[in-house]
């Protein structure tokens, strides 16, 4: 089976060739643009990734990325970049990154976080054709229809994320707002009601998406 389409944008000739090559012994049908210019000019709806470079002359992978989500374009996108800082790893994600690889890196990391991110975008989507209804006064969790038994701690996990859709909760933050001081609480527990929680949702848990070293957000 034909697997998805692909656009590499970088404009390092020798590494889009490098990824070109791979991607397609892979299967993926692969588009490849030198620009963030070219980049928007190129890109369809049937593109179903983006691997995309920070660092280009012209305009920038961070504001490709902006004027995407501008647009409406929901299309997955995966940075590509030297620039490690916590600050442009969050700027990353908030521009509407999915996922952010930082060079130099191997070819097995790239294929890998290019499938984990078309597996968890596929199942957003088939989780889309549902129905999840969350009424916050009344502190219930309906899944088509059915309503769902969350208990305190989860629901105010919930609702903590899904007000704030995109923005990163660390874990010492979660632990603030939902367990408001309890001193016996450790980070970890934080992973195990999410655990849960995600588990409840069924096809819905997807929408909580860890970032690595980060925290978690609803997206």
């Amino acid at each position: 089976m034909t697997k998805e389409n692909i656009l590499i944008v970088d404009d390092d000739e020798n590494l889009r060739e490098i990824l070109q090559f791979n991607m397609e012994n892979d299967g993926f049908v692969v588009d490849v643009a030198v620009s963030g210019e070219e980049a928007l000019e190129k890109i369809t709806p049937q593109h179903k990734l983006v691997l995309l470079d920070v660092m280009m002359d012209g305009i920038s992978g961070f504001e490709v990325a902006k004027r995407l989500r501008a647009a409406g374009n929901k299309v997955p996108i995966i940075f590509l970049t030297a620039k490690d800082t916590e600050t442009d790893l969050l700027r990353g994600f908030a521009v509407g990154g999915d996922d952010y690889i930082t060079k130099p890196f191997s070819l097995q990391e790239v294929m890998a976080r290019v499938k984990a991110v078309l597996a968890r975008t596929n199942a957003v989507r088939k989780g889309e054709e549902g129905d999840l209804r969350v009424d916050i006064v009344r502190r219930l969790v309906y899944l088509r229809g059915e309503l769902i038994s969350l208990s305190r701690t989860e629901f105010d996990i919930l609702k903590l994320l899904i007000q704030n859709p995109a923005h990163i909760y660390p874990r010492e933050e979660i632990l603030e707002q939902v367990w408001k001081g309890e001193t016996v609480v450790l980070p970890r527990t934080v992973d195990v009601h999410i655990s849960r929680l995600r588990s409840r949702l069924k096809d819905y848990g997807i929408h909580i998406v860890n970032r690595q070293s980060f925290g978690y957000c609803w997206q």
